[in-house]
């Protein structure tokens, strides 16, 4: 009997797969969300809570601070938020306007704030967010001084972990007549955006555009630098040096709305390194009390967020988590007072995908209407039910995160820190400089870690 094939480590099926449909179109592959492979993440760090050598604190009795300020050092008026978890910047385009209103919705209950995203500012999104960050990317769609003057803080965005050295994209098919507009585009012709800045080559060029910048709001609100996470080091001391009052650094898990399959797979560095990296950078310039870090890509859940803190983070930032929070890659919409959910099951397989694998945000056929420009689509998600749902997360994460503070014996988020920490791997331990679980060994310490 002739023996069964062994598949092939180098050509598994999925490869394979790729390689026909390559040779078969023609080109890569564009899609949304981040990257779906395995790398190390805060799921391989685990917390030494309390028991003699320090003691918990009582739940019910004992208070937990959460409150974050950002960019507090230079501006007039820091950015104040009641817990360290903000949403990311997700432009109004890649997002319909429903989904952008719902979480800045949600952002306002909890205390904290949005982003706007690459192609400006909308009403909706300013009169729901109370506490709103303006972003200035290499593409400058929509943005204007008007919008500048009447934000809580700036992003200079330099690049993002899905596509770090590569620019934004938004398909025709998403380029309706008021993303066009804002934009100053011909509608249902592909955007692409540049990969840097027009106006400058260099850090000394982003000191020059953060001063215009500061200058444009009078000192009044902070200066944030958002970048993939890559060199980061080297990029974190250069932002801080051109002047940044918060540095954004997103790693290689974070999501997108488009852009080509082999960026999103196979560049950056994880979340879980970036943000030791970081912080030691800041504490390397001594600089960490007056300039905070935020970090970005894969965060999920509380324990996430415990984590990144105690490894130097002042506040994270999400983005594809809160557009699961608000429905995607749900089975059914929303629904509302006057219809129950539907089942959009055969939405998803006519894009050749199901309910919790979809990342076809680029085809503007969203089937929850989230990452839409299609009226009819985009009345599937109800912005008060939707926002409920993304408030009701942010709160369950901040439940999470002040239960493993209080188990570690601490009165406020801010005072984790990395020996609270251990790993349960090896490429963990080096990753995150801290010991290996049941052992003194940080791999690699004192042997070349930047």
């Amino acid at each position: 009997m002739p023996r069964t094939p062994r598949p092939s480590a180098t050509f598994p099926a999925a490869v394979i797969e790729q390689i026909h449909e390559l040779s078969d179109v023609g080109h890569y592959e564009i899609r949304g969300w981040g990257a779906k492979r395995a790398v190390p993440s805060f799921d391989d760090l685990t917390f030494l809570t309390s028991s003699l050598t320090r003691y918990p604190l009582e739940g019910y009795r004992e208070a937990i601070d959460t409150t974050t300020v950002l960019g507090a050092g230079r501006a007039e008026r820091p950015l104040v938020l009641d817990v360290p978890i903000t949403i990311a910047g997700m432009s109004f385009g890649s997002l319909s306007a429903a989904a952008k209103e719902a979480l800045g919705r949600a952002a306002s209950a909890v205390g904290t704030s949005t982003t706007t995203g690459d192609g400006g500012m909308t009403p909706e999104e300013r009169q729901a967010s109370a506490k709103l960050v303006y972003q200035c990317l290499p593409s400058r769609y929509g943005f204007t001084p008007a919008d500048l003057r009447v934000a809580d803080a700036v992003e200079v965005v330099v690049g993002q972990g899905a596509k770090p050295g590569g620019g934004g994209m938004l398909l025709g098919q998403k380029v309706g007549e008021r993303v066009a507009a804002m934009r100053t585009l011909p509608e249902g012709v592909d955007q692409r955006s540049a990969s840097r800045h027009p106006d400058w080559t260099g850090p000394d060029d982003l000191r020059i555009k953060i001063d215009e910048l500061r200058e444009a709001t009078d000192g009044q609100v902070p200066i944030f630098v958002k970048m993939g996470a890559t060199r980061v080091p080297y990029d974190v001391k250069l932002a801080v040096a051109a002047g940044a009052d918060v540095v954004v650094v997103d790693g290689m898990q974070g999501g997108t709305g488009a852009t080509q399959d082999v960026f999103i797979e196979h560049t950056g560095i994880p979340t879980l390194p970036a943000v030791r990296q970081a912080a030691e950078a800041l504490r390397d310039l001594d600089v960490h009390h007056d300039v905070q870090l935020i970090v970005s890509g894969g965060i999920r859940s509380g324990a996430d967020v415990a984590k990144a803190l105690a490894l130097g983070a002042d506040a994270v930032s999400i983005g594809v988590a809160a557009l699961v929070a608000l429905g995607c890659n749900r089975s059914t919409t929303t629904g509302d007072d006057r219809s129950p959910p539907e089942d959009v099951t055969d939405d998803y397989l006519a894009l050749g995908a199901t309910p919790g694998t979809c990342h076809h945000c680029h085809t503007g056929r969203c089937p929850v209407g989230i990452t839409t420009q299609d009226p009819e689509l985009e009345a599937r998600l109800d912005v008060e039910r939707a926002s409920r749902r993304v408030e009701n997360y942010l709160r369950s994460l901040t439940m999470e995160l002040t239960t493993l503070a209080r188990a570690c014996g601490k009165s406020d988020v801010h005072n984790l820190e990395p020996e609270d920490l251990v790993a349960l791997t090896v490429e963990a331990a080096a990753m995150a400089g801290v010991p290996l679980a049941g052992t003194s060994w940080v791999p690699g310490a004192g042997a070349g870690l930047p």
